[in-house]
């Protein structure tokens, strides 16, 4: 059975599986489903129609499933949905989604977001994220697998952070970040590889090599990205990676992050 406090509020119609555990005064409302083995420790809210997976660890005066912050929105039945072994630190805003989007906020499982992140309404966070403290995301961003989030990160709405890419702290986001680099920056700009995470992600020595050489030849010959993206197909291995690295490119909707004008600390 579910171990939930005295003092806790869970209402009517709300789902509480075997194994979690509600702490002091939470509150929990009526469509929320929570799944086995997951501890709320105390002054947790979660409302709308809000999907929580099994074994989360959602830490103290963390907001979930709240209206967006949205003019547009009027109440509509939208909502959040959170996979498994999820760690959701102290105070942290996870906003329902809007009929702007799919009506879903979205997270995968084994993420670790740190105190006072903020996730908007519809954004799409992959799985095995890390996101620093205070890094906060606008509507409709997609973080892709594996991507880190440095502290007091901004990111602009509708913008993509690629899968195993890392944002350096103190950062503004306004393009698209590709998978497998580093951005930093108050404007982002690229620095190079993620060489230090991939690598501890396990990618070979081969993988790395080649995703260098794509990347000089996106980013650092002067050619336009529609030229170097036919360079890059026609002079190496379509990999899985390569591919993913392109097809990210392609799907740009806001821009693509650029390296700084100098060139100088590239991690290449």
């Amino acid at each position: 059975m579910a171990d939930i406090h005295e003092t806790a509020i869970i209402h009517k119609g709300a789902e509480i599986e075997e194994g979690v555990v509600i702490g002091p005064y939470c509150i929990i409302g009526g469509s929320v489903k929570i799944k086995k083995g997951t501890v709320l420790m105390n002054n947790v809210v979660i409302e709308g129609d809000t999907t929580i997976g099994e074994d989360c660890q959602i830490y103290p005066f963390t907001t979930i499933g709240l209206p967006p912050q949205d003019l547009k929105y009027k109440g509509e039945p939208t909502g959040v949905k959170i996979g498994d072994r999820n760690i959701i630190r102290e105070y942290i805003t996870i906003h329902r989604g809007s009929v702007g989007g799919d009506g879903y906020t979205e997270i995968g499982s084994d993420n670790f977001l740190m105190a006072y992140v903020h996730i908007a309404h519809d954004c799409k966070i992959g799985s095995k994220v890390i996101m620093a403290n205070a890094a906060t995301l606008a509507g409709h961003v997609v973080v892709e697998d594996c991507a880190v989030i440095g502290g007091l990160v901004a990111v602009h709405q509708f913008t993509r952070i690629g899968s195993y890419a890392m944002v350096g702290g103190f950062s503004g986001v306004g393009q698209d970040i590709p998978p497998y680099t580093i951005a930093s920056g108050a404007r982002a700009k690229l620095f190079g590889l993620n060489i230090v995470g991939l690598k501890r992600h396990g990618f070979s020595e081969e993988t790395i090599s080649e995703l260098k050489k794509a990347y000089k030849i996106l980013f650092r010959e002067k050619l336009t990205l529609k030229e170097a993206i036919k360079k890059v197909q026609e002079e190496l291995p379509y990999t899985q990676e390569i591919a993913h690295l392109i097809e990210f490119i392609n799907a740009n909707r806001r821009g693509i992050c650029r390296p700084n004008n100098t060139g100088s600390s590239e991690n290449t």
